[in-house]
C-alpha cells in the first residue's frame, strides 16, 4: 500500500491532468453540470455493480471514474467562482466532525445503532440541515431504496414496531388486501395494494437487518445465472426455448439449481 504522501501526490497528479484536459480537450472543455450528469449516474451504477460482485479490480477502476466526475464538478464550481475542491473537502470534513459528537464531543455512543441515532438527531440541528424528519430522503432515489430510507428515518424518532415480529401480521394483512383487489379485477387498486405489500416486506427486511436492495440483486444474479444455464444447455441440444414445454425447461432449471449449489459449497 502507498503512503499518505504518495496518495496525495497521486491525487495532485490527477488534478493536473484534469485541469489540462479542461483547457485543451474539445470534449472535456465544453462539459457542464447538466451534460455530465447522465454519465455520472451511469458511472455510479457501474461502481455499485462492481461492489455487488466484490470485484476488487473493477471497484478500483470504477472508483477512479467516479472520483474523476467529482473533480470535474468541483472544477466547474471553481470556474464560476462559487467553490473549489478545497471547499468541497472542508465542507464534508466539518460535517463529519459535527455529526460525530461521540468522537469530537462529549456524547456517548458505543454501538452502530446509537451512532446512527445520534447522526439523525444532529442532522436535525444543523444550520442548513433538514427541518423535517423525511426531508433528507432524496426524491430521485429508486423506490425500493427510498422506502428503506423512509422507514429508517421514521425509526430514529420512535415510529416503529415495538417488537420486530409484529411486522409479519402487517405483511399478511397487505398480501390479503392485494389478493382481494386482484380477485376484484381492479388494476389501479391492485397496484396500490401491491405497493403496500412491497413496503411492508421492505420494513420486515429492515427490522431483520437485511438490505432489501442487496437481497433482490442477489436473487437477480442467481436467476440470470440459472436462466443462462438453461439457455446454454438448450442451445447445445440444438433446440429453441420457445419450442420446449415448461416441464422440459423445469427439469434443466432444477439441474441448474443443483450445479449452482455445488459451486457455492465448493467456494465456501
Amino acid at each position: 500500500m502507498h503512503s499518505r504522501e504518495e496518495m496525495l501526490q497521486a491525487f495532485n497528479d490527477l488534478l493536473d491532468v484534469l485541469y489540462e484536459l479542461r483547457q485543451k480537450c474539445p470534449w472535456d472543455s465544453v462539459q457542464t453540470n447538466q451534460s455530465l450528469r447522465a454519465n455520472t449516474i451511469e458511472e455510479t451504477f457501474e461502481l455499485c455493480d462492481a461492489l455487488a460482485r466484490e470485484d476488487q479490480k473493477e471497484i478500483c477502476k470504477e472508483l477512479g471514474d467516479v472520483l474523476m466526475h467529482v473533480c470535474f464538478y468541483a472544477m466547474f464550481g471553481e470556474e464560476k467562482g462559487e467553490f473549489d475542491f478545497a471547499d468541497v473537502c472542508r465542507k464534508v470534513r466539518d460535517k463529519l466532525i459535527f455529526r460525530h459528537p461521540h468522537i469530537y464531543g462529549n456524547v456517548k455512543a458505543d454501538t452502530p445503532d446509537a451512532v446512527a441515532d445520534t447522526w439523525e438527531q444532529v442532522k436535525q440541528k444543523e444550520k442548513d440541515g433538514n427541518k423535517r424528519v423525511l426531508s433528507g430522503v432524496p426524491a430521485a432515489l429508486p423506490a425500493l431504496i427510498k422506502a428503506y430510507r423512509i422507514q429508517d428515518k421514521a425509526r430514529h424518532v420512535g415510529f416503529d414496531w415495538e417488537q420486530k415480529e409484529q411486522v409479519w401480521a402487517k405483511v399478511k394483512e397487505e398480501i390479503s388486501e392485494f389478493e382481494a383487489e386482484v380477485v376484484n379485477m381492479d388494476e389501479d387498486k391492485a397496484e396500490a395494494e401491491f405497493g403496500d405489500v412491497m413496503f411492508s416486506l421492505i420494513n420486515a427486511a429492515r427490522l431483520y437487518h437485511i438490505n432489501p436492495d442487496n437481497a433482490l440483486e442477489r436473487t437477480n444474479r442467481k436467476f440470470i445465472s440459472r436462466f443462462n444455464y438453461l439457455e446454454d444447455k438448450t442451445l447445445k441440444q440444438g433446440r429453441n426455448l420457445k419450442d420446449m414445454t415448461l416441464q422440459e425447461m423445469d427439469a434443466i432449471w432444477e439441474e441448474a439449481k443443483t450445479v449452482s449449489r455445488a459451486k457455492s459449497e465448493k467456494a465456501g
